[in-house]
């Protein structure tokens, strides 16, 4: 027998006019990271207008925890009603069933991936009153002081880990990972002086960097960011191997009807062309994707292809 819930999304998905279907109940996006990071701050802004445009609440859930595991797990398992979203990142898809190994669920098999709603890149960022004023300063620093220069990330398993541990590898010193329940606390740290850097993605370190509570000293994208035009890459300082983005996106659990991942593309699409939302990506840093479920799912395989041997040649470990 097809859940009820089931039958009613699929019903009004099949039945009517893209503008006029409706869930009929709160529709939950769960994120896999703390309230605070760049994960939080694309979802919220997601559901807002994903939610306008299903004519339904979209209730955010955070549920941080092994690396974005926890909360994508909890989709994995979920009923394929088209009630409960994944926030996807590079870490719970990618980086982490390698990082921490036994992930019970599959990061192809157990989800359908319906778009990318951003990809960012890293940043690394200081305390204002740390000693270092540019990347080359932070790179001498770490490689006259090897295992005592302190980073902080949002979790053990986040891309802005393994870009730290990319960079111990690259340059021959030790450092030190202090990973954090998400970019949120990791940033109030920093900010306090408490660590003394934190390697974070670009749109949750904005408002951070613009109100000059921490200093950036280098991006990891492959140009500068428009956004910061006077922000160095790494590449340019001399570390090509460094270039490295985070993306966000939206999944489902296999075996979700089609007309609702269709009416769920068709919609995220609509969002990501929102003034509001373009805007809002322009002031962060972060780039919209207009790929298909299908480019999107190529993609997801290729990120997984790619990141799992940087896990291993790096030995990054969870912490």
């Amino acid at each position: 027998m097809i859940p009820r819930r089931t039958f009613i999304a699929a019903s009004l998905a099949a039945a009517l006019p893209a503008q006029a279907q409706a869930w009929p109940s709160p529709i939950k996006l769960v994120v896999p990271y703390a309230p605070g990071g760049t994960t939080d701050v694309i979802a919220r802004m997601v559901a807002e207008y994903l939610g306008q445009r299903l004519g339904q609440n979209i209730i955010v859930d955070n549920k941080p925890g092994k690396g974005a595991m926890v909360g994508t797990a909890l989709v994995a398992k979920a009923p394929p009603d088209g009630y409960t979203l994944l926030m996807s990142t590079i870490s719970g898809l990618s980086i982490s069933p390698t990082l921490y190994g036994g992930a019970d669920f599959d990061p192809m098999a157990d989800f359908i991936h319906v778009s990318i709603a951003s990809r960012n890149p890293s940043v690394l960022v200081v305390n204002p009153g740390f000693k270092v004023k540019t990347f080359k300063e932070y790179i001498e620093i770490a490689k006259a002081e090897p295992g005592k220069l302190i980073y902080a990330t949002s979790g053990a398993g986040s891309s802005n880990h393994l870009l730290g541990a990319r960079l111990e590898q690259v340059i021959g010193a030790a450092m030190v990972h202090v990973p954090y329940r998400g970019a949120g606390p990791a940033m109030v740290d920093t900010i306090a002086g408490n660590v003394p850097s934190m390697f974070d993605s670009l749109p949750s370190a904005a408002p951070h960097i613009k109100a000059g509570k921490v200093r950036a000293l280098a991006v990891s994208s492959e140009e500068r960011s428009p956004a910061f035009p006077d922000v160095p890459t790494m590449k340019e300082s001399g570390y090509p191997d460094l270039i490295s983005y985070s993306w966000f996106g939206i999944s489902v659990p296999a075996r979700t009807p089609q007309p609702i991942v269709d009416r769920l593309a068709t919609e995220m699409q609509a969002v990501l062309k929102e003034p509001a939302v373009v805007k809002r990506w322009e002031e962060i840093g972060a780039e919209a994707s207009t790929a298909t479920p299908a480019e999107v799912t190529r993609f997801i395989q290729a990120e997984i292809d790619k990141w799992t041997p940087v896990v291993k040649s790096t030995g990054a470990k969870p912490e």
